[in-house]
């Protein structure tokens, strides 16, 4: 990038493909607040697997994360999980290297056969056809990148993706101005109720998890949901 171009690296038009990947790397940091972030939808993710899987119950537990990046919330609590084998994960993301990642990751903690990971734009319906209705959806690292217009599109589209009584969970920072009660709003104008709302002291991180409590709608596998209009760096 030329020392005049105005533009930050990793921004639409940006040729530098390694801006997903940098911005990952607070997660390495256990005083980061992205690593704070993480454990918090760790956290999540095991109550939700914990109160799914139980003893009775013998068909999978599907989840599915849009823009999953490296696939830590989802592949670390699975590997961990003594019921993973019931697990079934779909893992939608763009960045070729970071897909890489999940999948090393997912091998390594051997759970590749319980968790995919592909290489597509997550805002396609299409990809999720075969893995809904979910149990389970993570839009984290999502809602803080994408206008309010399309979080609201998206939250309302979620009733396609889940089965009754399924959850999900998101993140958003809490730059002024706050989106986080409008979003809180449309979940709960979908059918929604919230579980947990997590949001420190400190941080402009929140975590939220809301359960599915309305009517099912019939799944659109040929919608786009949102279009990135942050970066990760300079989200919207």
């Amino acid at each position: 990038m030329a020392p005049e171009d105005p533009r930050p690296v990793g921004s639409p038009g940006s040729p530098d493909p390694s801006h997903w990947v940098r911005w990952h790397a607070p997660y390495d940091d256990p005083a980061s607040n992205l690593s704070l972030r993480l454990q918090t939808v760790q956290a999540m993710v095991r109550t939700v697997l914990d109160d799914a899987l139980s003893p009775e119950r013998d068909d999978p537990i599907r989840i599915v994360s849009l823009c999953a990046g490296q696939g830590r919330d989802v592949i670390d609590v699975v590997a961990t999980h003594p019921r993973r084998a019931l697990v079934s994960a779909l893992l939608v993301e763009l960045d070729p290297v970071l897909v890489a990642f999940a999948r090393t990751r997912a091998d390594a903690a051997g759970v590749g056969g319980q968790v995919r990971v592909v290489e597509g734009d997550a805002s396609l319906t299409h990809w999720y056809q075969h893995q809904v209705p979910a149990d389970l959806v993570l839009a984290c690292g999502v809602f803080g990148n994408i206008s309010a217009a399309d979080i609201t599109a998206t939250v309302r589209a979620l009733p396609g993706f889940l089965r009754p009584g399924a959850h999900v969970i998101w993140t958003r920072h809490r730059r002024p101005p706050d989106a986080t009660p409008a979003v809180r709003s449309d979940f709960a104008a979908a059918g929604f109720d919230e579980v947990a709302f997590v949001a420190p002291e400190g941080t402009v991180m929140t975590v939220g998890h809301h359960r599915f409590t309305g009517a099912v709608t019939p799944f659109d596998p040929g919608r786009k949901l949102f279009d990135f209009v942050g970066d990760g760096f300079m989200p919207a």
